[in-house]
């Protein structure tokens, strides 16, 4: 194949510009912001399940709390029926008084019991609670970390979309003035080589693959015509000459 120098000069204009295009690429997938989003993600998860949790505790002890209020009021209620009778002398047989009367003890001690249910219970309640509002303000900061880390993410990759836009203008437009069966060789072999499709030839050594040529590789390259498109021997990239070849 050949092409005249000028044209292979622009090949190598066109590969710095794909190298940036790829450099552009990778410190997009590169950003920092992408793990600590993916770190406070995880975080995230794992609070909000918490705060479920813990939301779910407190409405199960919230309705035990009502239950157990509504025993004592019960007991209290019946208990103070049994009083009402008591004191309205209703009740003049000896063994129905006693009968009351043990009635009553045995009510004034179930209410004390079931008192201290609702106690209990309260104080686990209120436990909860404060989980609850703990865990709320935790979920509360970390969203808004991770809703900050999402922004810088965001701008950054905005910023490099927009620069990536750019040399791409930039590479169409150098790639277009480029020989078709030219170009068409390099975009085989970026492809096959790493994103690397032609080097330049510097100070006798090939830039694709940092190889210096022998002797032999050098003379044939000192004797190729200047329009004849080179390869490098080792890696197979289109070998571009310069005034800085070293030949």
């Amino acid at each position: 194949m050949n092409a005249a120098p000028a044209d292979q000069i622009r090949l190598l204009d066109v590969q710095a510009l794909d190298v940036r295009l790829q450099q552009l690429a990778h410190k997009r997938r590169s950003l920092p912001e992408h793990d600590e989003i993916e770190s406070l993600t995880k975080d995230l998860t794992q609070l909000r399940d918490l705060l479920v949790a813990a939301q779910t505790e407190e409405s199960d002890c919230a309705r035990e709390q009502t239950k157990a209020e509504q025993d004592v009021d019960q007991v209290r209620q019946r208990a103070a029926r049994d009083q009402q009778r008591l004191d309205s002398g209703a009740v003049s047989s000896p063994k129905d008084l006693e009968n009351l009367q043990k009635e009553i003890a045995s009510l004034a001690k179930r209410q004390g019991d079931l008192e201290e249910v609702v106690l209990e219970v309260m104080e686990r309640r209120e436990s909860v609670q404060e989980r609850v509002a703990e865990l709320t303000e935790r979920v509360s900061a970390v969203q808004a970390r991770t809703e900050d880390a999402t922004a810088r993410r965001d701008a950054a990759q905005a910023e490099l979309d927009a620069e990536a836009a750019s040399v791409g203008k930039e590479r169409e437009l150098v790639a277009s003035s480029v020989p078709a069966d030219l170009l068409k060789l390099y975009e085989k072999l970026r492809e096959q080589q790493g994103g690397v499709g032609a080097a330049r030839l510097y100070q006798r050594r090939c830039e694709g693959c940092h190889i210096e040529l022998n002797i032999t590789e050098l003379n044939e390259v000192r004797s190729a015509a200047a329009d004849a498109v080179l390869r490098c021997e080792n890696c197979r990239r289109i070998l571009v000459r310069t005034s800085e070849s070293g030949l």
